[in-house]
């Protein structure tokens, strides 16, 4: 006897997801990644002298949500840190609230960080934060959210990433997009090849391929919505002291290539992370990527943190003052990757950081 098709979501909650998810990324549309954790935001803070106090968070935070208006031709959606999610700005008005007024999506990181994974090659790890998640997605939707984010983490040496790392991630991440899905939230789906490592273009496309097959197979599985989700990877990139030079061609042809083999055309959005690249080196790569002729089934943008904010911090040196001229560089950055998703972009933007490389080895949110 055949087994009887399951329906997990009803019609009106697909139709809720895959709306949310090809609006974030509609009309060269990308992700502003403000989700980085006390400690993470602290280290920026520090390259620029500035405390790491809850209310030198918070204004930063709204610094980046109350610039120009012009910020949703750009962005289409935010992706929030739990404490940041509840925080107010001067006038009273939650962070949520301003953006989705904006027409800008809120969203909320909600993995609780990568722990090693026991018995597997030195290095590696899973994501933990799966216990309560459904009651916390549900809290969030409440609150307003409209998407989520979590991210997994491999890394590419001689003996990595194992099978075992892979299997596990990927299903982490498969029963995490579950759980969005049931609580009416858009799972990005974040499995991240790091660039440590002297690997070539060919074996970081090996691996990325790898991981993305690994992935989808367990969305599969668990029943995932495609529909209703995206897809945050990184770029196909050599690794960090490789000492062969690819053009941005070249990386971008290795990455189109890895997503055409491994992503279905159900997924509308592929919204890559910047990896620690240079601001100027993110966008280039993004545009490299969307002038490619040839079969491109998603749209194919950016989830950019660093790569959005490294010029934006060395503007405001924590002050009052440069408030104005920060929000300059960040509506400057995002209208530059937004080109970029749409294979417009001409190069040479400059900022205050847009040729400096934020790559941190062994990176953590």
């Amino acid at each position: 006897m055949p087994i009887p098709a399951v329906e997990y979501l009803s019609d009106e909650k697909k139709k809720e997801l895959a709306q949310i998810a090809k609006s974030i990324v509609a009309n060269g549309k990308g992700i502003l990644a403000a989700d980085e954790s006390t400690g993470t935001i602290g280290k920026r803070f520090a390259s620029i002298d500035v405390e790491n106090i809850e209310e030198n968070r918070r204004l930063y935070r709204q610094l980046l949500f109350s610039a120009d208006k012009s910020l949703a031709n750009y962005i289409g959606g935010v992706i929030l840190f739990h404490e940041t999610f509840y925080h107010k700005a001067d006038d009273g008005t939650p962070f949520v609230d301003i953006l989705k007024k904006l027409g800008i999506a809120p969203g909320i990181k909600v993995d609780k960080g990568v722990v090693p994974l026991a018995g597997c090659h030195n290095g590696e790890g899973t994501t933990q934060g799966l216990d309560g998640l459904s009651d916390r997605c549900a809290e969030y939707k409440k609150g307003g959210a409209q998407f989520a984010k979590w991210r997994c983490v491999l890394k590419i040496s001689d003996n990595t990433p194992s099978e075992v790392a892979m299997k596990e991630n990927a299903n982490v991440l498969a029963r995490y997009a579950s759980i969005c899905q049931q609580n009416g939230l858009v799972p990005i789906v974040e499995p991240e090849v790091l660039t440590d490592g002297d690997h070539d273009l060919k074996r970081s496309q090996k691996v990325t391929e790898q991981v993305l097959a690994a992935t989808y197979k367990a969305l599969s599985d668990h029943h995932v919505y495609l529909e209703g989700t995206l897809l945050k990877p990184n770029m196909v990139l050599p690794g960090s002291s490789c000492p062969t030079k690819y053009s941005a061609q070249d990386c971008a042809v290795a990455t189109v290539q890895a997503l055409q083999r491994c992503v279905p055309v159900a997924v509308p959005g592929i919204t890559f992370l910047s990896g620690g690249q240079s601001e100027e080196d993110a966008s280039v790569h993004l545009d490299a990527m969307n002038k490619l002729p040839g079969n491109k089934p998603w749209a194919i943008s950016f989830s950019y943190g660093r790569a959005l904010q490294a010029s934006v911090l060395k503007a405001w040196q924590g002050k009052a003052e440069n408030v104005a001229r920060a929000q300059e560089e960040l509506i400057k950055r995002a209208k530059a990757n937004s080109e970029a998703a749409q294979g417009k972009y001409a190069g040479g933007v400059k900022g205050f950081s847009s040729d400096e490389s934020s790559f941190i080895a062994g990176y953590v949110y």
